[in-house]
Formats: C-alpha cells, structure tokens, sequence
C-alpha cells in the first residue's frame, strides 16, 4: 500500500471516530458543570505595598459564599422558604375579604395589639364601655354624642332628639397564620345605651354599604397602628385570648396524612388556595363546589424536557396530585393523594407537609 493511501485511510478513521463521538453526545467527554461546587477556594491577590489600592477594582464582583452553604448551590430544585413565623407578609396591615367579610391582617400578636386598638379608639373619640380580651372584643359608647366620633361612624353633620343610636364594635383573634392577628369592626344600631357587652354572632350579615363602612374604618385603623409601631404596649390580659392554632398537621407513623382547619369551607378553600401558590405548586384545575386541585408536584428536575426544550416551548404543568377538602362537623379536613402512573417522586404526605409550612 502507497504512503498517500494509507494516509487517506487514517484519515477516515479519524474522522469516523470524530462523527461518533458528536453524534454519541458528550458520553466520552468529562462533565465539569459540578466541579466548581467543591473547587477550593483560592488565595486572595496580594498587591505590593506601593501599590495604589483604590486604583484596582474587581472587573467582575463575585459575591461571597460561606463555605457552609457552598454544597446547596447547585440543586436545581430549590425550594422557596415557607413563611414560618409569618414574621415577613407581603403587606402589613393588609385588609383581606371573604363571601361577606373584610378583616384587617397584622403582622403581630393579639397581645401586643389589644392596647394600640384601645389607644386607636380613644384618639378617634370613641369611647370603649365594654370590652374582653379573653373574647377578643371591644365595644364603644353611643357614637351620637361625639362630634369626631359621629364623624368617624359617618353620621349626619345635624343630630336630631330621634335618630338612630350607634355603637361600635371591635373584634380581635389570633390569625390563621402563626404570630398574625385579625380585626373586624362593625356598627351596631340599639335601641339605647346597652348595659353589657353584645354578643358578635348576634349581628346580622353586612350590607354592601356596611361593608364599605368597615373598609374604611379599618383602613384608618391600619394607619394608626403603623404609626403607632414603636410605642407598643403589650397587655397580659389579652395573652390570655383563645389562641389554640387553626391548623393542623394529622400524622400517622410519623407521616403527615391530612391537615385539620378548624374553619368555615369557604375560608379553607381560600387559604388552601393562597398556600398552593405561595409555595409554588402549579394548579392544573380546580373546582370548588368539589372540593378538589389538581396540582403539578415534581421537582423541577422532572418538569425539566431536557434536551427537547430546544425544539418546543416551557413544558406545561401536568397533573400529578390532587389536594381534596373535604368538610365535617366543626372543621375542614385537607388530603392529598397521587395521580396512578405518573412518574413524580415526591409523595403526597410531603405535598401535606409543604402545605401545612405555608398555611401555618
């Protein structure tokens, strides 16, 4: 065989070998995505003494890593935090309504709460007659005989010797959130000055215009509280205020099987809702008066096409769980199960769990 000969078969050996390699992928080819994760960490750039410090700058700032959390940089599924102590909320003093009521949500305990409604109150001239802490309720004296008052209770400039009398009531309890109360405030028309405190599951549904109303008063109510932030009192009377948590964690063999919410359905539903998306569960479908979602629980990882994401768009969320309501006696109970043939890892007593970090 000639010299060019043979060099013509090498070659096409070589280039064979090189057309399977490209078409095998990056099978023979060493994977160093990970590897800055456990690289060492280098020495710093010395400079000589004479050197004029500020005159150097870092062309690309690389943000500090501690060591310690260097092992958790690289999963491409991380979790967003729970809000567990509810000590950050999108919006303090956040006025939140539901089939019929408006309530004012903070970010603090009743405790610390019950003298700044107090001080609230006398400032807008409306004296408190009654109040228990252990209900959570406070209620004013006639409005119609203070000028501010009848204005803040939205009262006629004129009084008259017939016209309607007016109280104010204020009901405070601890959040469905942990560390989170809820105010309502309502106005009462009586027949006259009463003599004891007015049960609040005597008062019938609001109006439209009485729902307004509330709004308002709690609007002007959150104002004052966040002024009033740094001279909080706190009230050990108030302390004492029913606080056994309204959501609960039911586990069997130290695996979570359902949640208990000691609340009306529509309230479990709504707070189901928010929770799912606060956690970052995809809802496929849903329906209320069922009481289902069907939601998208795999990991990123397993919502990841691959190599196909170069040929179509984001994949879409598929249904892999559904959470179920389902109501009894005094309370909703929330379980979960998992799709027959789907692929997913993570089981539906870790979507309970993951649930029960964002309602609670």
């Amino acid at each position: 065989m000639s010299k060019k000969s043979s060099l013509i078969t090498r070659t096409a050996a070589v280039s064979g070998f090189l057309l399977l390699t490209s078409v095998a992928g990056c099978s023979l080819v060493e994977d160093r995505s990970e590897r800055y994760v456990n690289a060492p960490e280098g020495q710093p750039l010395e400079l000589p003494e004479s050197a004029d410090k500020s005159r150097f700058s870092q062309t690309m700032p690389i943000r500090d890593v501690k060591p310690a959390d260097a092992s958790r940089m690289y999963p491409s599924d991380i979790p967003r935090p729970p809000d567990m102590t509810s000590d950050i909320l999108d919006e303090n003093y956040a006025i939140e309504e539901l089939d019929g009521r408006v309530w004012l949500l903070v970010n603090d305990v009743p405790g610390r709460l019950w003298p700044a409604v107090n001080s609230y109150l006398s400032d807008r001239g409306l004296g408190v007659s009654f109040d228990s802490p252990q209900l959570g309720l406070l209620q004013t004296e006639l409005v119609n005989f203070s000028k501010r008052a009848r204005q803040l209770a939205e009262l006629p400039d004129n009084p008259s010797a017939g016209e309607q009398k007016v109280l104010v009531q204020v009901r405070m309890a601890p959040g469905v959130r942990r560390k989170t109360t809820e105010i309502q405030v309502r106005r009462v028309n009586v027949e006259d000055q009463p003599d004891e405190l007015i049960p609040w599951s005597t008062i019938a549904e609001p109006t439209e215009e009485a729902l307004a109303f509330q709004k308002r008063l709690l609007e002007d109510m959150g104002d004052f509280l966040r002024a009033q932030e740094e001279t909080k009192a706190f009230s050990r009377a108030a302390s004492g205020m029913v606080s056994d948590p309204l959501v609960r964690l039911i586990s069997e063999n130290d695996e979570a099987v359902a949640i208990r919410m000691e609340l009306d359905y529509g309230r479990s539903w709504a707070e189901v809702n928010r929770a799912l998306g606060d956690s970052g569960i995809p809802v496929v479908d849903l329906n209320r008066s069922e009481g289902w979602f069907q939601v998208d629980f795999r990991t990123e990882d397993e919502r990841d096409p691959g190599w196909f994401s170069w040929f179509s768009s984001e994949s879409s969320p598929e249904h892999t769980h559904t959470v179920m309501l389902r109501q009894e006696a005094d309370a909703v109970v929330i379980s979960a199960q998992q799709l027959p043939g789907t692929e997913a890892s993570r089981s539906p007593a870790e979507l309970l769990e993951q649930l029960f970090d964002y309602l609670y």
